[in-house]
């Protein structure tokens, strides 16, 4: 009899790809965990719930009340459906681990609202009518990238949030600091390279797991162990073959704290 368990995905392609599938040109390149689980004749299935995220800052604030200004322009928001954005679900949907990634606050551009003060995602603004932009540049200005330290604190702020409900184990991917065509020799003049800007998160990962207590899915270490030219798309994204690495080890982690033991429903 196989055990069954809920799994809680908040991140974007790098979790959702390796955790819940992959499809690429209309295929099934990459089928998930249970993929993984089912080599390995584990008695367990995984169902895998992902939301995409916008954030950890976005992410510590999130009420689950959709602004209706926002409500209203769901359609031009693609996958990051007002819903999502302000889901509150990985604090209320019962589950044996949560999942997430710092991807979005390295390569997600956030707006504020001028008066309410909320974070939103204009996905893809290239495809946005004309008066629904005018609207946008009215009510919204651009916030400013997180640095590491301050990823870390909204990261803080979430993690709190989700203790006082939960005490499943945490994951957090990082991710690999391997960026093609990036061949920077002398930092002098460079501003903030895309490489170096990960690097920063990525340390500032590890002090932060070391206070807080939660995992890193060590993305950085896999691409570079198996050789990124072989496992990369482009800077953020990875083949089928990245993506079973990467999901053995969130196995494995898994493993390690018992979750997927026979017996342990959830």
């Amino acid at each position: 009899m196989s055990v069954r368990l809920n799994l809680f995905l908040k991140g974007n392609l790098d979790v959702c790809d390796t955790l819940f599938g992959q499809r690429l040109t209309g295929r099934m390149g990459w089928n998930g965990i249970n993929e993984v689980l089912r080599a390995v004749d584990r008695a367990v299935t995984v169902r895998v719930r992902h939301e995409p995220s916008i954030g950890f800052a976005a992410h510590a604030a999130a009420n689950a009340v959709v602004p209706r200004e926002l409500s209203d322009r769901s359609a031009l928001l693609g996958p990051f459906t007002p819903a999502l954005q302000f889901s509150d679900s990985a604090f209320t949907w019962p589950h044996a681990a949560l999942v997430m990634s710092v991807q979005a606050d390295l390569c997600v551009p956030l707006l504020r609202h001028r008066t309410l003060d909320y974070l939103m995602h204009p996905y893809d603004l290239r495809c946005w009518p004309a008066a629904d932009l005018d609207w946008l540049k009215l009510h919204f200005v651009p916030e400013p990238a997180p640095g590491a330290e301050r990823s870390m604190q909204d990261l803080a702020q979430v993690i709190d949030r989700y203790r006082r409900t939960s005490e499943a184990p945490i994951l957090v991917f990082n991710m690999s600091s391997v960026v093609p065509g990036e061949t920077i020799h002398s930092y002098r003049g460079a501003a903030d390279a895309t490489s170096q800007r990960i690097r920063r998160f990525n340390c500032a990962l590890v002090d932060a797991s070391a206070e807080l207590g939660f995992s890193i899915v060590d993305v950085d270490r896999i691409i570079a162990e198996h050789g990124a030219r072989q496992l990369k798309f482009d800077p953020i994204h990875f083949n089928a073959e990245g993506c079973r690495l990467v999901c053995e080890d969130v196995v494995r982690i898994l493993d390690d704290y018992g979750v997927l033991a026979e017996g342990q429903d959830s």
